[in-house]
């Protein structure tokens, strides 16, 4: 029977060096965080509509990105974790050892890295007296390219594989559970993928290469939509600082609650809205009525990114009646000191 599934590459490793606790994920994600800065200062210079040198423009990087830090391992331990455990252990929350080795943060939710790096931002251009939209515009645009890398970390560590898949393009993940063949779903994959098994087996099934998706769709895709679409829509129509963003959480929402369908939820949590039939097996998708967290986050990105470019444009309205209009002139990054 021919197999018509693929292999996670054997010569893949997710360390760096063999014998040092360097992961391709942490180069992955530096490379990440490089790519976006160079967007944005790419931005800065030739949109011409912000003030503000490569000093603070690394000091307003630094400062996201410790806010990013901070609010993806605070929403993956209160959302995704055992909360109680490191409400008693709070020291344990940035520990990064286990069992007497260097494993970094174990776990990172990226909607806490959006509020986080938000949070972060606001309290920079706060004490700097920088428009917080104006910046964040600029620096949204950049992010989705970065995130690329990021994801393709993922895949190098050969985990946040998606869901069971007998698709050509399945991939089976050394690291993935396996399944005894004893399950009647588990022997009707690997007949349909053309992979032996045996009662008594445990079988490694193919996995939707789910890392991947999100480094086309959330990451190159959205990048050309909203470098080549949102951003220029900005500033032909005049459009009100925040457009980009507001663009940004509603693209990346949409594309990655999608995903989800194609992603396994984490089993300790499963499906928070199990409307479908098959909830209780996650492992396969069985209906889009069965809604794991991850997606609720995205819809709650999507309504905030629309709720929040609805006020925009209705202060935009508001102001081209005169009623609120500002001095006459090029919009500055900087507020007058």
């Amino acid at each position: 029977m021919h197999a018509s599934y693929l292999t996670y590459p054997e010569w893949m490793d997710p360390f760096v060096i063999d014998g040092l606790p360097i992961r391709w994920y942490a180069v992955m994600y530096l490379v990440a965080f490089f790519v976006a800065y160079l967007v944005f200062r790419y931005g800065c210079r030739h949109d011409g509509v912000i003030d503000i040198s490569d000093d603070e423009g690394q000091d307003f990087f630094i400062s996201a990105i410790i806010g990013l830090l901070i609010g993806a391992r605070l929403f993956s331990v209160f959302f995704y974790s055992d909360g109680l455990y490191y409400l008693t252990h709070p020291w344990m929350i940035f520990w990064p050892f286990q069992q007497g080795r260097f494993v970094g943060l174990p776990g990172m939710s990226y909607h806490g890295g959006v509020v986080g790096a938000l949070a972060g931002a606001w309290i920079y251009c706060r004490r700097h007296r920088i428009r917080l939209m104006l910046i964040t515009d600029l620096t949204v645009a950049g992010i989705p390219l970065g995130y690329t890398f990021g994801r393709l970390g993922n895949f190098f560590n050969a985990e946040l594989f998606g869901r069971v898949t007998t698709l050509p393009w399945g991939m089976v993940f050394p690291t993935a559970e396996r399944f005894p063949a004893s399950e009647p779903w588990v022997q009707e994959v690997a007949d349909k993928v053309g992979m032996p098994w045996a009662l008594g087996e445990m079988v490694n099934l193919p996995r939707h290469p789910s890392q991947l998706y999100e480094a086309l769709f959330e990451g190159v895709v959205l990048f050309l939509l909203l470098w080549f679409v949102a951003r220029p829509l900005k500033y032909r129509k005049k459009l009100p600082d925040g457009t980009v963003f507001c663009f940004y959480l509603m693209g990346y929402g949409i594309f990655r609650f999608f995903i989800e369908y194609c992603r396994q939820p984490d089993a300790h949590i499963g499906y928070v809205i199990a409307g479908g039939p098959g909830a209780g097996n996650i492992a396969l998708f069985q209906s889009f009525l069965n809604i794991s967290e991850g997606q609720v986050f995205c819809l709650i990105m999507i309504a905030a990114g629309a709720v929040f470019f609805a006020l925009l444009m209705a202060g935009r309205r508001y102001d081209n009646r005169g009623k609120a209009a500002g001095p006459k002139g090029k919009a500055q990054g900087r507020r007058p000191r």
